[in-house]
């Protein structure tokens, strides 16, 4: 049981088979958001994210870069490690998978649900996405293949990955036993999932169609943690991810303080595709193993680019790196928390990221605070006065609306809703900019009377105590500002305190620095919109070059052939040429003309084609370590059994077929336009 003033956040831990972009980073910046919160609020916080390192895709990347599966993890959690530490993230734990203490307590967890009956041994015959480590029937699928007779030869998962039939002996967990306790507990816990939609799916879509035994060891790999009595059997990924949320605090050591003083937790954050997991099999396995169940699971929405989730195999990505380089880390967090609605899907687009640094950060905020700092050095001697309540008709108007924001921000922060909650300080931010107006300090600074220098000392005095209250609240979000703020007020950074926050408290006589500095610097939209879409990957690049080749195309098109039809540069924008690099290469079992390619070509996984030039390549491993040239968006077709997932480009002269080849200045996954 946690104790009383214990707060315990998690992320996802996550899969490093590729670089993270913004995406990806949002779940962690908004836990580290909340995290500072609660801490500011005065709670004992253990904030928790880390790296889910074993499975399939894992060991193929790993053999795709001739290397060690444990040496390219190592890797990869060093560069997220780094990447946190960009983002000043504050988690008091990294867990990685392959971390010994949390090997050890997979084992035992197994171990304990087998003895008890709730895991048996049995057969598995489905459909399986590598790159969703999932299994799928043939009813989930969103797409399937079929032969000429109809008969499935394939398809794709939800998530737009190719399937592939897998068939092998494996241990099940019996979820079909706790279904109805699971759906029990949704009903007399409300708010265990949030947004509320959520449970709503999973009962309609899993619960109530049937929950079926869910698979819980693999045979076809070995990276992964043993069973140790049977181990030939790795146990699969979501007893051993899910059960990081533990393991971290040393459930099932000697060392399990932790564990003691913070389960269950108060939330686990986690992106919508993977709340099933976190929903379904994750309470069931903490009720099979007698433990509490966390407050909350909160499924939050994807961050889209043009309607479409962030991915690099789709080419919409941005980098937080690059982000924070050019526009700074605060610029970045209040960005994302803001641009990602309660529980919906937010939007990413270059136009908006830089309109909101211009408008809300650099127009509201930033220039606020140089007004107020300018003006105190003017009308002040650069000295904050003494405050007084209700001494201009507006004064009382701006410290009630400063009040209500106070309590709606602790109110909207304790739930997530990081989006309301800036934008309830921005109401502040917005109150605070129309009172300068209202009270006009240039005009009451002309004037010598005595009211009239009580009326400017006290608008100055308020001016000044709301950018303290705005860099209070916004500390969560925005961990650079509240300082040069502070700073820039002369208040001692040591007391940005939120407990007891009110209006009113700013030291008088504290005396501001002589000459402000923008804390946000004003863009130039255009050249940094178009900055920011030269930094898409590369399917967007294709896209811009195809885009100048338009430009030139009256002069394309006039120019004459005797070839094939000509086209126009909308059709060949849709094809996608990209270069790949020959991993294998070998004969198919009984098709004398086809040769069977492991290639990589920029994704997160090898992939395979299919290509009929095995009479022109009698030894097809004079092609390994060549980069060619494939068509990278052809439909995936089924050949002699196997899948082909697009097309190696050749030229055919005298009857001869030669591979297009490209030299090595060119990188893997290189788009040609």
């Amino acid at each position: 049981m946690a104790e009383n003033n214990t707060y315990y956040i998690t992320t996802p831990i996550y899969y490093p088979s590729g670089k993270l972009h913004i995406g990806n980073s949002y779940t962690t910046i908004a836990c580290d958001a909340e995290a500072r919160f609660q801490r500011l609020e005065g709670k004992d916080v253990f904030f928790l994210t880390g790296t889910d390192e074993h499975g399939l895709k894992i060991e193929q990347k790993a053999e795709a870069l001739n290397t060690t599966p444990k040496a390219y993890v190592d890797g990869m959690a060093e560069d997220i490690k780094k990447l946190w530490d960009l983002l000043e993230i504050t988690n008091d734990k990294f867990i990685r998978t392959t971390d010994d203490y949390h090997e050890k307590a997979v084992q035992k967890i197994f171990q304990k649900l087998l003895d008890q009956g709730d895991i048996y041994l049995g057969e598995y015959e489905g459909w399986y996405s590598v790159s969703d480590e999932e299994y799928f029937t043939e009813s989930q699928l969103a797409e399937v293949y079929r032969d000429a007779d109809g008969n499935v030869t394939g398809g794709k998962a939800p998530s737009g990955n190719e399937v592939e039939l897998v068939k092998e002996e494996s241990y099940f967990f019996k979820m079909s036993k706790y279904a109805d306790w699971l759906l029990d507990y949704y009903q007399t816990h409300p708010n265990f999932i949030q947004p509320a939609s959520r449970m709503n799916e999973m009962i309609n879509n899993f619960i109530k169609p049937g929950l079926e035994d869910l698979a819980v060891t693999r045979t076809g790999f070995k990276w992964g943690v043993p069973i140790k009595n049977d181990p030939k059997h790795v146990i699969y990924v979501w007893i051993d991810a899910l059960s990081n949320y533990i393991t971290a605090l040393g459930y099932s050591s000697d060392e399990d303080g932790n564990f003691k003083k913070f389960w269950p937790a108060n939330v686990h954050m986690v992106g919508k595709e993977i709340v099933r997991f976190h929903t379904i099999y994750w309470p069931i396995m903490l009720h099979a193993l007698g433990l509490e169940q966390p407050d909350q699971i909160y499924g939050h929405g994807w961050l889209l680019m043009k309607d479409s989730k962030m991915s690099k195999s789709k080419g919409n990505v941005i980098y937080p790196e690059t982000i924070v380089k050019n526009y700074g880390l605060d610029a970045l967090r209040y960005y994302l928390l803001k641009a990602m609605p309660y529980g919906n899907d937010g939007n990413f687009t270059p136009e908006d990221f830089i309109s909101k640094i211009n408008f809300d950060l650099a127009n509201d905020l930033g220039n606020l605070l140089n007004r107020t700092v300018a003006m105190i050095n003017k009308y002040e001697g650069g000295v904050i006065p003494t405050f007084q309540s209700g001494v201009n008709d507006v004064d009382v108007d701006l410290e009630t609306t400063a009040a209500t924001t106070i309590k709606n921000y602790e109110d909207l922060m304790n739930n997530l809703h990081f989006a309301d909650a800036l934008a309830e300080i921005w109401k502040l931010v917005a109150r605070t900019n129309k009172y300068i107006d209202e009270t006009t300090p240039w005009i009451l600074a002309r004037n010598d009377d005595d009211e009239s220098k009580q009326k400017l000392a006290s608008v100055m005095n308020h001016l000044a105590e709301s950018l303290r209250v705005i860099a209070i609240l916004i500390q969560p979000m925005m961990t650079q500002s509240p300082a040069k703020i502070f700073a820039q007020l002369g208040l001692d950074v040591n007391q940005l305190e939120l407990q007891g926050l009110k209006f009113g408290e700013i030291p008088a006589d504290t005396k501001v620095v002589e000459k402000g500095t923008p804390i946000f610097p004003r863009l130039d939209v255009e050249k940094e919109v178009e900055f920011l879409k030269n930094q898409m990957t590369q399917s967007d690049k294709k896209k811009g070059r195809a885009a100048m080749a338009e430009a030139n195309q009256e002069k394309a098109e006039a120019v004459a052939t005797d070839q094939k039809k000509e086209i126009r540069i909308e059709a060949f924008d849709k094809v996608e040429l990209r270069v790949a690099e020959v991993l294998e290469a070998g004969p198919v079992k009984g098709a004398d003309k086809l040769l069977k390619f492991k290639l990589d070509a920029g994704d997160e996984e090898p992939r395979q084609i299919l290509s009929g030039i095995a009479q022109s390549y009698p030894d097809p491993s004079v092609l390994v370590g060549k980069k060619v040239v494939i068509v990278a968006n052809l439909k995936p077709r089924k050949m002699r059994g196997k899948m082909s997932q697009g097309m190696i480009l050749s030229t055919e002269h005298d009857d001869q077929v030669k591979v297009v080849m490209v030299d090595d200045q060119h990188q893997n996954g290189d788009v040609l336009g």
